[in-house]
């Protein structure tokens, strides 16, 4: 029972940040490219690269999720 609500402790609160970092690369990102257009493959490339950075952290979240809930 209490390694149910700890793996889900786990992945919710470990997905939180990563969340809400892939919402600000986002916003970010379109906003550069709105400024300056030019730039748009440049500015795309890092963000995309930033994105998958965030997103590691929840699949790690998602790791320790799985190994308190079967182990």
């Amino acid at each position: 029972m209490y390694t149910d609500l700890a793996a889900a402790l786990a992945i919710g609160v470990g997905a939180i940040g990563p969340g809400i970092a892939i919402g600000i690369l986002t916003a970010k990102g379109l906003e550069a490219i709105g400024r300056n257009p030019e730039a748009a493959g440049k500015i795309q490339t890092n963000m995309i690269l930033g994105i998958a950075f965030a997103e590691a952290v929840a699949i790690y979240a998602l790791v320790v999720a799985l190994i308190i809930k079967f182990v």
